[in-house]
C-alpha cells in the first residue's frame, strides 16, 4: 500500500484560505482514486472532495465552489485548496487513496490507504 502524509493544517480566520497537501510514498499513485475526508470528534468521517482514477473531480455540496482538489503527479502529491473557510469547516482532514476504486468514491471504507490527518481550525 502507498503511505500518505498530510500537511498544511492550522488555525485560520473565517474567510481565509488554507492549502492542504498529501504526499504519497512507496508507490506512484497517479492512477489511484484519491480523496479528502474530514472528521469531528465523535462524528463519522465525512467526504469532502475526490479525484477519480479518470481525473475527474467530485465535491461535497458543502464545499463546492470554495474548495479545489488537485494533483501533481510529478511530485506524487494531492492538494486541497480551501478558500472562504467557515467555522463549520473545522475538523481533522484526512487524505485517502485506492488503486482500484471506481464507484462509491464518497464512502470511506472503500479506500485502502489513509494518512494520519491534519487539524484545520477556523476561528470566527
Amino acid at each position: 500500500q502507498v503511505q500518505l502524509v498530510e500537511s498544511g493544517g492550522g488555525l485560520v480566520q473565517a474567510g481565509g484560505p488554507l492549502r492542504l497537501s498529501c504526499a504519497a510514498f512507496g508507490r506512484t499513485f497517479s492512477s489511484y482514486a484519491r480523496a479528502w475526508f474530514r472528521q469531528l470528534p465523535g462524528k463519522e468521517r465525512e467526504f469532502v472532495a475526490a479525484i477519480r482514477r479518470s481525473g475527474t473531480t467530485v465535491y461535497a455540496d458543502s464545499v463546492k465552489g470554495r474548495f479545489t482538489v488537485s494533483r501533481d503527479n510529478a511530485k506524487n502529491t494531492l492538494y486541497l485548496q480551501m478558500n472562504s473557510l467557515k467555522p463549520e469547516d473545522t475538523a481533522v482532514y484526512y487524505c485517502a487513496a485506492d488503486p482500484s476504486l471506481e464507484v462509491l468514491i464518497k464512502v470511506p471504507r472503500n479506500y485502502g490507504s489513509w494518512g494520519q490527518g491534519t487539524q484545520v481550525t477556523v476561528s470566527s
